[in-house]
């Protein structure tokens, strides 16, 4: 195992557990992969190592999936649906242009999601959505799955801003789902990716084995944090991950 190798499984490792935690792993693995390659290559790759991540990290936050089963049934097909349609996006580099601009605003309104929420009149218990704001959610869940099929970085937050509108008990049962329904994003397009063979696969191996650790431990970690905690993190990576790629685009 080359060195190149060890400093990729890191980055999985830890991409693993922060996707669980909050989402925004490729920010690790994709700049990771982005030196030994092509850039497509590379977005392909790290795809592909990072979804068994979500698999793990699904298993982790297995005790808080059992109230989440009307959402899984009206929200996993718009997921598998979209991060299929989203690799077809992948040479699209104009699309690589709204990433910092998606990702701001996902990190801002999960900011202000309990302002809004006074706002729009949402009980503070939790409560099921109604038709229209379902409805909403799910046309939202199928733009993030095409915006995951084609690149994925923070998408755990732009579902985390959307998913928090439906009345869940919790920060970690909206994780829960967040996780399960990245899950799908993610192995949707690494399906569509491996495909296209937009993968290299003696990084991307050993990267899952990585990446799966680094998804159950998140997991584990993040049910043992309170709420605030949790709340916290998501937006610090948030802002971050905005910081990151306002930079990249406009200065780097």
């Amino acid at each position: 195992m080359g060195m190149e190798t060890i400093w990729l499984c890191l980055a999985a490792v830890a991409a693993g557990a922060v996707n669980a935690i909050a989402g925004g792993g490729t920010l690790l693995t994709f700049p990771a992969l982005e030196a030994f390659g092509p850039a497509h290559f590379a977005n392909g790759t790290s795809t592909v190592a990072l979804f068994p991540g979500s698999f793990a990290s699904m298993i982790g936050y297995r005790d808080r999936l059992g109230g989440c089963k009307r959402w899984i049934i009206w929200l996993t097909p718009p997921s598998v649906l979209g991060g299929s349609l989203g690799v077809f996006l992948i040479e699209e580099n104009s699309f690589r242009a709204l990433v910092p601009f998606l990702i701001l605003t996902a990190a801002i309104l999960f900011m202000l999601q309990p302002a809004i929420a006074r706002w729009v009149k949402q009980p503070v218990t939790p409560q099921a959505p109604t038709g229209k704001t379902l409805a909403v959610v799910v046309g939202i869940q199928f733009v993030i799955g095409i915006y995951g099929g084609y690149f994925g970085a923070g998408i755990g937050i732009l579902m985390l801003s959307s998913l928090s509108f439906l009345g869940l008990k919790d920060v970690h049962q909206t994780n829960a789902l967040k996780t399960l329904l990245a899950f799908g994003i993610n192995m949707s397009g690494a399906i569509m990716i491996i495909l296209r063979g937009f993968v290299v696969w003696d990084y991307a191996l050993a990267m899952m084995v990585a990446a799966i650790i680094g998804g159950y431990l998140g997991a584990r970690l993040s049910l043992k944090l309170k709420p605030a905690v949790v709340r916290t993190v998501i937006i610090v990576i948030g802002f971050g991950l905005s910081a990151y790629y306002f930079a990249k685009g406009f200065w780097f």
